[in-house]
């Protein structure tokens, strides 16, 4: 049996390529211990596969097929499986699978652990009609929630949990959002809903990106080299370069927390971090964290957030077909909210 998927075969700049992905016909994937096979109805386009792309954060062997924020079907599954049975509905984010025996897979950090493999780098991916995993790495999602619009929340969602976790944020504080895609406009629609009084400002060089963000509920929106109208006791950055990182540290009180939402940064800019000042940016006990892949607690717990609380992402719609475009709308900024990929029909 064959299957359609966009394959990656090599790097790319995708400053002169426009077509990184070649469209394939393949083998499906056969299944493994404990392997479900799942017939994919949505993958959601993330700037990751930007960072694979361009070999920031490269897949170990070519030729790989992208895409962490896959939701589908259950099509198959290998005789051992007991979590899941044709025809539920399931998603796989960017954790593909963790080891399982070290203290950080014990204790609930197994995105933390040195045989964390990635989905759509170190595994086969979502932009293709079918992908296997082992059904311990696979989640639940809510009967309520969209596919189209679940994707998201897998990788952008998720991870945006998780770092607003580790902002430590509590009601009455300031929130920064530096950077509106996905994720960052996922944050503010989940923080709207359970801390109501946390007050959320937004840094985007874009200017509809931060109309967008007013009109989400962002309390004011700046350029990211803009100072906010109050200090902030945490920002969570979620661009690709180093710019926002220091122009962010600026607006933090004292013991405010920058936490970085980012696989990796392009050095594009890298330059920036020669205006990064001791006294002016990180006095004060002002701390930098970054942010590790993600843990399938992560994205189960959202996910049940999002459906009590009908968080709905805005997202953009392609077909399978134009990957391609997809990838190079998200390059060249062109992003209010996410974008998502049409698979198989439901």
């Amino acid at each position: 049996m064959k299957m359609r998927a966009m394959v990656l075969e090599k790097n790319h700049d995708l400053l002169k390529e426009k077509h990184p992905l070649v469209l394939r016909e393949i083998d499906i994937p056969k299944l493994g211990r404990k392997e479900i096979l799942i017939r994919i109805e949505a993958c959601g386009v993330c700037h990751t596969e930007l960072d694979e792309i361009e070999g920031r954060t490269a897949p170990a062997n070519f030729p790989i097929i992208l895409g962490h924020e896959v939701v589908g079907t259950v099509e198959k599954t290998d005789s051992r499986c007991q979590e899941f049975k044709i025809g539920d509905r399931v998603g796989v984010g960017w954790i593909y699978s963790a080891c399982g025996r070290c203290e950080y897979c014990l204790s609930g950090k197994e995105n933390l652990c040195s045989e964390f493999k990635a989905t759509g780098r170190d595994a086969d991916g979502g932009y293709a009609e079918y992908i296997k995993i082992t059904e311990d790495f696979a989640v639940k999602i809510p009967v309520s929630l969209d596919s189209e619009q679940t994707a998201p929340l897998l990788c952008a969602g998720g991870v945006g949990f998780r770092s607003l976790k580790l902002t430590n944020i509590r009601e009455g504080n300031n929130l920064g959002l530096t950077g509106f895609g996905a994720s960052g406009h996922l944050v503010l629609l989940l923080v709207k809903k359970i801390y109501p009084d946390v007050k959320v400002y937004v840094f985007a060089r874009n200017k509809k990106e931060r109309e967008f963000a007013l009109d989400l509920g962002a309390t004011w929106a700046g350029d990211t080299v803009d100072h906010s109208p109050q200090k902030l006791h945490a920002i969570i950055d979620t661009t690709p370069v180093w710019k926002p990182v220091v122009e962010a540290l600026k607006n933090l009180t004292p013991g405010g927390r920058l936490v970085i939402n980012a696989i990796r940064k392009e050095n594009s800019d890298i330059d920036y971090l020669n205006r990064l000042k001791y006294h002016e940016h990180l006095w004060l006990e002002k701390e930098i964290k970054s942010v590790a892949n993600v843990t399938r607690s992560d994205i189960t717990e959202f996910l049940k957030l999002a459906a009590k609380f009908d968080l709905t992402p805005e997202v953009q719609i392609y077909n399978l077909n134009e990957a391609n475009r997809a990838l190079i709308d998200l390059k060249q900024g062109k992003i209010r909210g996410a974008k998502v990929l049409a698979i198989n029909e439901k």
